[in-house]
């Protein structure tokens, strides 16, 4: 008896790491600053090393395309291939998307994260 209690304790001991090791899960909506985890240098995102948690689940990038439709803070692209619908509430939280009107030729900075993009400055 006393060897089965030992192996399924050290079961359970080798089982532990797995578990450390596990993905963040993501935020919840509206957690994430991307200011506090790095900026925009030449259209390339630089990382500051204070959001490491977020690595795996939030995918800088940048969308570029002709405004088609503007509905609240989402806001139709159509790119060369595809229609893609961002979410521009971070820039307009921090005033950084000049005029939204469709028609205008944009580029927005932002990050991907649970399918959505988000922008944080549109050009």
């Amino acid at each position: 008896m006393k060897n089965i209690v030992l192996s399924i304790l050290a079961g359970l001991l080798c089982a532990a790491p797995a578990f450390a090791q596990a993905p963040p899960p993501p935020p919840p909506s509206g957690t994430y600053v991307d200011t506090s985890c790095g900026s925009w240098q030449d259209d390339v995102w630089v990382d500051n090393g204070t959001c490491k948690t977020y690595v795996t689940i939030v995918r800088h990038d940048t969308i570029n395309g002709t405004i088609t439709s503007v509905t609240g803070h989402l806001v139709t692209i159509q790119q060369s291939n595809k229609s893609v619908v961002i979410n521009d509430q971070p820039a307009l939280d921090h005033k950084q998307t000049g005029k939204v009107a469709v028609g205008r030729q944009v580029v927005a900075y932002g990050y991907w994260m649970s399918g959505t993009f988000y922008a944080t400055s549109i050009y």
